[in-house]
């Protein structure tokens, strides 16, 4: 068994381009860690024959593939186009409207009745991630009458920003409701929630699936002001995050983003949840074999800080080349992880552990992981055996990003399949009720030509009766 050459995980962004079964195949043994499933674009059917054929393919490769169902949330999207892209060019004049849709020019249509009463005269307007700017010249009764200051493309449902203005829904919308249900059915693996702007919006989505379904995991979507603010508390409640860059960038300060990203990755590894980074990875791949410079030191840039994994959106589902995206941002993680204990400063997961303010009030699970990593680094020892339940004992080792791999066994298919998205963890599902299951993972792993005779290996994982979490580490001879 041949374990993959990078330890950063990838998600890649599932539509057009890449949801053949040819290009699937492709893109998975190119590196793809989990599958995206953008509900803000397509319906439910469509997203069915999606997770059916990842599912089918991850299946034939033998290979962990988790899926996220990513929930628009109650963002204010452009509606469908007559004809796209259409193209804005500063000075033009528009019309965006809630009204019925036309295919006059410069009319745009708003999928947000409230639309309207958000915005006024002279006020301004960003699409699509900033990209393009417009500010109001006149309202009118269903939509207000814009010139554009910023033009570019856009294309149907593309995101809308209004500085200042306060949608007064819920975080999770009926249509977000619809896409748990939906997902629940299909068995996904993870839902990134959007638009989440206090541990609250977190615990009432994770209210809502569970009363369908037990044990789901939720992946709450920093992209706010709010969500920034209240980051901690927000961690504590959701299963991961992901740095949504894209809509973070209007709702602050666009110089803000590169700092705001390190302090949440760093937070994000203390608290033992996985981290995604996203938006704008490669995004010049989407029309290009090749990413600029500036791009690769982005992806680099995020692995140094800590990243469990980085995000493929627009350049594997309607890119032109998703394969060699995948393969693209894979050679970058490979090249980036040989260098990260060289390249790697003072402010550490492991740092804020052994020296800084992590030390006060450790838990056990945090003592147990810490030396799993000085006896790993001791004895140059290449892998990390986990079994478990919860995933709790590999995402605490995970944290301190080890040179060597997380071998993760549990005998919840759930489990492996949400350790997709945890750097460095190899996940397995052991179908199994052997008592000795322990026993039947070294001899899996000698079958698979992974260890041999010889070669020493960590184990570590919680075994006190009645306790949850890392409480023992045991340093093995291969028989």
């Amino acid at each position: 068994m041949l374990l993959p050459d990078h330890k950063t995980k990838i998600v890649c962004t599932i539509g057009p381009s890449s949801e053949s079964k040819p290009v699937l195949q492709k893109m998975m043994q190119s590196g793809m860690n989990v599958a995206r499933l953008n509900l803000a674009h397509g319906d439910f059917d469509e997203h069915r024959r999606r997770i059916r054929t990842i599912r089918s393919v991850a299946e034939e490769l033998k290979v962990p593939i988790a899926i996220l169902l990513d929930l628009p949330g109650p963002k204010i999207r452009i509606g469908r186009l007559p004809r796209e892209p259409i193209m804005l060019k500063p000075g033009d004049m528009v019309t965006l409207t809630t009204g019925a849709s036309t295919d006059e020019p410069g009319v745009i249509p708003v999928d947000f009745e409230e639309f309207p009463s958000l915005v006024s005269e002279n006020s301004t307007i960003y699409l699509a991630d900033g990209f393009i700017q417009l500010r109001v010249q006149r309202m009118i009764p269903d939509g207000a009458v814009c010139i554009v200051v910023i033009g570019g493309l856009l294309s149907s449902h593309k995101g809308m920003n209004l500085l200042g203005a306060s949608l007064a829904v819920e975080t999770l919308t009926e249509r977000d409701r619809e896409g748990l249900a939906f997902g629940i059915a299909e068995g996904v693996d993870a839902f990134s929630v959007s638009f989440i702007r206090r541990a609250e919006d977190v615990r009432q989505a994770r209210e809502y699936a569970e009363s369908l379904a037990p044990c789901v995991r939720i992946i709450a979507k920093i992209e706010r002001r709010e969500a920034v603010e209240n980051v901690d508390e927000i961690l504590a409640e959701a299963d991961g995050v992901m740095i949504a860059r894209g809509d973070l960038g209007v709702q602050i300060p666009i110089e803000e983003v590169p700092v705001v990203q390190k302090r949440i990755i760093h937070q994000a590894n203390i608290s033992g949840r996985p981290v995604i980074t996203a938006t704008q990875m490669l995004e010049s791949m989407t029309e290009h074999i090749r990413p600029t410079r500036a791009e690769v030191t982005d992806v680099a840039n995020a692995i140094l800080d800590g990243t469990d994994a980085v995000m493929l959106s627009g350049e594997t589902a309607i890119g032109s080349f998703p394969v060699e995206t995948v393969q693209m941002m894979a050679g970058i993680a490979r090249t980036t992880e040989e260098q990260r204990r060289a390249l790697a400063g003072g402010g550490t997961c492991e740092e804020y552990f052994r020296r800084g303010r992590g030390r006060a009030g450790m838990a056990v699970g945090d003592v147990v992981s810490l030396n799993v990593i000085e006896a790993r680094d001791a004895l140059r020892i290449q892998y990390i055996i986990t079994p478990t339940r919860t995933g709790s004992t590999p995402r605490r080792i995970s944290r301190f990003k080890p040179e060597g791999w997380i071998l993760s066994f549990s005998r919840n298919f759930r489990t492996p399949q949400f350790l997709s998205f945890s750097y460095g963890v190899q996940p397995f599902f052991i179908q199994s009720e052997r008592e000795d299951w322990h026993e039947e993972i070294m001899e899996f792993l000698k079958a698979s030509d992974v260890i041999a005779p010889g070669d020493r290996v960590l184990f570590t994982e919680g075994v006190s009766p009645g306790e949850a979490g890392t409480d023992s580490l045991t340093i093995l001879t291969v028989e």
